[in-house]
């Protein structure tokens, strides 16, 4: 089973977010999403100062097996992106919730967001 970290926000497209109250809210992909994808080789981030819109596409993924659409779980404006991952996207794989963060976002409004316990449920994550 994947991990769920009971912190986070969860999207149904298996986005997540996190929120320390000081700033721009991190979003990543759940360890669901990496376990699904395989080995990720690529990953197209939004640039800074893009304005993202919940729901939509800000970006994709490309892994051994598939490209997938990376959807933006908050609206917003991009306040950086994880350079690391660009450069290693294996990263994602390694520390999906670490090390393997995506972007962060100034966040002008949530898309619908699951709690852990309802994502892990829906998708067959661990707590």
């Amino acid at each position: 089973m994947s991990k769920v970290v009971p912190e986070l926000q969860y999207s149904a497209e298996h986005e997540w977010v996190g929120r320390d109250g000081s700033g721009p809210a991190t979003v990543g992909v759940t360890a669901v999403a990496t376990e699904a994808l395989g080995d990720i080789v690529y990953v197209d981030l939004p640039e800074v100062g893009a304005i993202i819109t919940a729901g939509e596409s800000c970006g994709e993924i490309e892994s051994t097996k598939s490209v997938s659409d990376l959807y933006a779980p908050v609206s917003g404006e991009i306040t950086e992106i994880n350079s690391t991952v660009a450069a290693d996207p294996a990263r994602i794989n390694s520390d999906p919730y670490g090390v393997g963060w995506l972007f962060k976002v100034s966040v002008s409004a949530d898309g619908p967001l699951l709690s852990a316990e309802d994502y892990a449920a829906a998708n067959g994550g661990e707590m």
